[in-house]
């Protein structure tokens, strides 16, 4: 077996690695990312407009773009989007959606319950867990903090 040099294996890399438009990415991602947030002011907006008061408007808005995500990903529709929008699909919530939504969707052949379901749970389960326990730890530190 032949070694490569550094230098053959630069060129190889070059020549496989598809070229970047880094600009036209981020202002997709921003684009994108900033459509995102409107319509989730917007559906503060509206969700107020119907009796809701901010606290309440607020969380219906967490609950709609999180079920608009896995809903989108579940239709195949997100994955399609995010190839233009890149970065700006990663708005924390609706990316988190789609995150837990896309893995499980691989599992379809082996049933809602025992596929889809038990696969939804093993993914999100260590994202939940990670930031449930940091959470404490923080909510501990600002105590103890405060206490000075």
């Amino acid at each position: 077996m032949k070694k490569i040099t550094r230098e053959e294996y630069a060129a190889m890399t070059e020549k496989a690695s598809p070229g970047s438009h880094v600009f036209k990415d981020c202002l997709y991602a921003f684009v994108f990312g900033g459509a995102l947030c409107t319509l989730g002011q917007v559906l503060v907006n509206l969700y107020q407009a119907v009796g809701l008061d901010l606290q309440g408007a607020r969380a219906a808005v967490s609950i709609s773009l999180i079920g608009l995500s896995a809903l989108l990903t579940a239709l195949r529709v997100y994955d399609n989007i995010a190839r233009y929008a890149g970065a700006g699909t990663l708005v924390p919530i609706t990316g988190f959606a789609n995150a837990v939504v896309s893995p499980a969707m691989e599992f379809k052949a082996e049933g809602y319950v025992m596929g889809i379901g038990a696969k939804m749970f093993t993914i999100a389960g260590p994202v939940l867990v990670y930031g449930i326990i940091a959470s404490i730890l923080y909510g501990i530190i600002l105590y103890i903090v405060g206490l000075f």
